[in-house]
């Protein structure tokens, strides 16, 4: 059991601390954050970068069905 001597005392210490840490917070200032302006969700096509041709023959030789340019996909079968 704690005494009421000893309850006064850490009343008294946690108030000293949460004072100490209070005024040291304070000190410290901070500056505001800039916020970065939205950007588009598509990009230029300048800045593509240049397609992988090996990555594309595999994918379309992958492909279970596909045309010239396009990958046909079942839709709702599942």
């Amino acid at each position: 059991m704690i005494s009421e001597k000893e309850r006064e005392e850490i009343r008294i210490e946690a108030k000293r601390i949460l004072d100490n840490f209070a005024s040291e917070l304070n000190k410290i200032s901070l500056k505001p954050k800039e916020i970065a302006k939205p950007q588009g969700g598509f990009r230029k096509e300048s800045q593509t970068a240049k397609p992988d041709e090996e990555f594309r023959k595999a994918l379309f030789d992958n492909a279970p069905e596909h045309n010239e340019n396009c990958l046909i996909a079942e839709k709702k079968k599942w």
